[in-house]
């Protein structure tokens, strides 16, 4: 048998520069869409305090919404994610009670708004004044909401600072995603 006409050995491919430049081309768009997402649509919060206990428990991880309040006002009822000062190194997540024009009034350890008793299912603890600063009956002014964390006897909230400013709204939550077997969409 002659060696001259058996098959040469196929030569291993030399790496293909097309093929890096359109995985990279890939991962680069990922990332912008992913940047994006994070900065105008959705964001994953991690709750970082007990404040909201039994509907949120800290360290549950979850998906707030950054366009609901392009489109809408927050309400009554809403959970949000919001800055509660600019320097604030955590983000606060409360329930939102009253909004601007609202007037918010504490009596018997009872929470009413607009002289009707406000009741949220989730909420539990005496709802009591924190600060002598904030004075009721409250009137929220326009602009501004007024949310207390669910476990009322753990939460620094608005008896104790005031109203806030919408704009300092992050989101409204919608989702918690963790742990998955708490997985739970809220109402949006």
């Amino acid at each position: 048998m002659d060696d001259a006409s058996a098959p040469a050995p196929e030569a291993a491919d030399p790496i293909s520069w097309r093929a890096i430049f359109e995985i990279v081309q890939a991962l680069a768009l990922a990332v912008i869409i992913s940047v994006f997402l994070n900065f105008f649509v959705v964001q994953v919060t991690e709750v970082r305090q007990r404040s909201m206990d039994p509907t949120l428990f800290q360290s549950d991880r979850v998906l707030v919404s950054k366009v609901d309040y392009r489109f809408d006002r927050p309400r009554p009822g809403d959970i949000v994610v919001f800055n509660p000062a600019a320097d604030a190194p955590i983000p606060f997540v409360k329930r939102i009670v009253a909004v601007g024009g609202d007037v918010v009034d504490l009596r018997d350890g009872q929470l009413y708004v607009n002289g009707a008793l406000a009741v949220f299912p989730e909420a539990h603890g005496v709802t009591g004044p924190q600060s002598p600063q904030v004075v009721y009956p409250y009137t929220v002014p326009q602009g501004y909401f007024f949310a207390l964390g669910d476990n009322r006897l753990g939460s620094q909230d608005s008896r104790s600072y005031g109203a806030w400013a919408n704009s300092s709204i992050i989101g409204k939550l919608i989702l918690r995603f963790w742990p998955v077997d708490r997985l739970r969409f809220f109402e949006w």
